[in-house]
């Protein structure tokens, strides 16, 4: 992995990036840090072209997106535009919004636009990920996590993996084992920490201070062609830019090559 590979995912900077000049300030702190590419989320209204020109004018590379969940699913050519503007082929499934996993109808569905709306995304040269949480695995449809059946019932050519490595632990899987099982269709990865705090919650934490194999999970992703390694911290102990630069730090120190 090299260091023009790693993004930061800017829901980790939801709260300084509510209109454009909070973007822009934003932006020049992420690309001072060392930071060259970013993946537009939780950012307010702001213009296409004036996200373009913010991002390039600091020398950021947007490399994905996420995308309202409904709106992939049911607006999808809107979606497919918004990504001409962007100038980036990559976008992911963010959250299984309205999904009963008790409900077979509803799972069914969910998969079957998923793959429809992959097919779109292909046929405009995108690609359209799916980003997990826990509930993929808390919640088996039919003794079966919702995950494996996600890539089993879906195209490779259609849906490709955003696996986050937080959330599949959490929900009991292995990161390393499932990076091996979606090799070749993981464009792009969340690099996201866990540990266990002293209240003996799981919680949220910077790139190397949590327990998660990087070495071995970043290996792993590389041999199946993952392009993009996007560090993302759902919650911050502190100022979020402080976190996203310590897990800069430790990646480059430690983890890229």
């Amino acid at each position: 992995m090299k260091l023009s590979q790693v993004a930061i995912q800017l829901y980790t900077l939801r709260d300084f990036c509510k209109t454009a000049p909070e973007v822009a300030a934003t932006a020049k702190k992420v690309r001072a840090i060392g930071y060259t590419s970013v993946q537009i989320s939780g950012v307010g209204p702001v213009p296409e072209a004036e996200l373009v020109a913010i991002f390039k004018g600091e020398g950021l590379t947007i490399c994905a997106t996420h995308e309202p969940s409904l709106k992939i699913l049911d607006e999808t050519d809107a979606v497919i535009e918004r990504l001409h503007k962007l100038g980036t082929k990559l976008t992911a499934y963010p959250y299984p919004n309205g999904i009963d996993f008790d409900n077979p109808e509803h799972v069914n569905t969910l998969l079957r636009k998923l793959d429809a709306a992959g097919a779109k995304f292909r046929a405009a040269g995108l690609q359209l990920g799916y980003h997990n949480h826990a509930n993929e695995f808390y919640r088996p449809v039919g003794g079966v996590p919702f995950l494996e059946r996600v890539y089993a019932e879906t195209s490779p050519e259609n849906i490709v993996a955003e696996l986050d490595t937080y959330w599949v632990h959490r929900g009991g899987g292995d990161v390393v084992e499932w990076v091996k099982r979606v090799k070749g269709r993981t464009p792009f990865i969340h690099l996201k920490d866990y540990k266990v705090n002293p209240a003996g919650e799981p919680t949220f934490c910077e790139i190397g201070a949590g327990t998660l194999p990087f070495k071995r999970i970043i290996a792993e992703a590389e041999a199946g062609g993952c392009e993009w390694f996007i560090v993302e911290q759902d919650v911050c102990p502190g100022d979020p830019f402080d976190s996203i630069r310590q897990s800069y730090d430790y990646i480059r120190a430690n983890l890229a090559s």
